[in-house]
Order: C-alpha cells, then sequence, then structure tokens
C-alpha cells in the first residue's frame, strides 16, 4: 500500500474516534448515561441502528430522550451520513479560500 491510503485511513480513523468522542461527551452533558450516550453516538456517526442500554437499546426508541440529546444525534447523523472527512473540510477557512 501506499503512504497516501495509510495517510488516509489514519486520518478517516483518528476523524471517527474523535467526533465520537466528542458526541459521546456532548450526550453525557444532557445526563444520559455512559452507555446510552457512547453507544447512541455510535449509532448515529456509523448509521448502525439501536444502540445499548434500556433506554435506546433493541428494546427502546429515542423519543424518551431529551430534545438537546435528539438534536446532537441528529447532527451526528447528517455528518455520519455525509462522511466526516467532507463535512471537516467544507467546515475549513482554506476549502473557502481558495
Amino acid at each position: 500500500m501506499s503512504e497516501d491510503v495509510l495517510n488516509s485511513v489514519m486520518a478517516f480513523f483518528v476523524a471517527f474516534v474523535l467526533s465520537l468522542g466528542i458526541v459521546a461527551t456532548l450526550l453525557g452533558m444532557t445526563g444520559l448515561d455512559f452507555i446510552t450516550s457512547v453507544s447512541g453516538a455510535a449509532s448515529a456517526i456509523a448509521n448502525i441502528g439501536p444502540g445499548l442500554g434500556t433506554e435506546i437499546g433493541p428494546a427502546g426508541n429515542y423519543a424518551g430522550l431529551n430534545d438537546t440529546a435528539k438534536w446532537i444525534l441528529a447532527i451526528a447523523m447528517f455528518v455520519g451520513r455525509l462522511e466526516i472527512l467532507a463535512v471537516m473540510t467544507i467546515l475549513t477557512v482554506t476549502f473557502w479560500r481558495t
């Protein structure tokens, strides 16, 4: 594999883990427990369906979450569907100046 491919994979992995941590932290700040916030962040960013725990697990749904948590998850789903690196590129200043 070339160095460019490895750098691209590493950049995506780091961006994914950072965004997962940021979203999970924001969800935790809304009052959700650790399992719910981490699995909710992972399910929203990766678009993988239900999370873990009693509230958003396979037997539950997202209706019981507060509005702030729903907005955070909606933005995370939007970023996950558009691809993390594309959204990060759009949000940089150099993208708009060139």
